[in-house]
């Protein structure tokens, strides 16, 4: 593969990173890989060849997911497929927070609140649930359900502009 590019590109693509790497202030480097160490975001792991690989731990993880979580949106198509999509819970008091949460960002999703721990809404949405279901660690906790008819059909159609 490498063959298909020119040797001098190659060459000036190497010249252009290292050129990058001696612009980086390797006290400054070092502190910030110390602070994130120190933050429990990371670990360390020592290689058989010397060198040390940064890993993101759990903690890490989920801080990462933080910042996508603000941003989490369903992507509504241009025509209903006809289903309705339905979350259940049944999400313990020691679990409150995570419960809240959930609730929250249903809500902010636009889903409809149908009973204290049933939501709806019309268009897929699995990927996003299970993003927040891996996220606050409810899996055990959370279903969802695809439904075809619903007895206030009328009136959720309305909600959601349907009709």
């Amino acid at each position: 593969m490498l063959a298909s590019f020119s040797s001098r590109r190659y060459f000036r693509t190497l010249k252009a990173i290292d050129r990058e790497l001696e612009k980086i202030d390797e006290r400054q480097l070092i502190e910030s890989i110390n602070a994130l160490y120190k933050s429990k975001l990371i670990d360390y792991k020592e290689n058989s060849d010397g060198t040390v690989s940064l890993i993101l731990n759990d903690n890490g993880r989920k801080k990462a997911l933080t910042y996508k979580l603000d941003d989490l949106q369903i992507s509504i198509p241009k025509k209903w497929d006809g289903k309705w999509r339905i979350i259940i819970f049944d999400i313990p008091h020691r679990l409150k927070k995570s419960r809240d949460a959930l609730r929250f960002h249903l809500k902010r999703l636009g889903f409809y609140k149908l009973q204290k721990s049933v939501f709806i809404f019309p268009y897929p949405v699995k990927d996003e649930i299970e993003f927040l279901i891996e996220f606050y660690d409810l899996r055990p906790f959370v279903r969802i359900i695809e439904a075809i008819k619903i007895d206030n059909e009328l009136h959720l159609k309305k909600l959601f502009d349907l009709l």
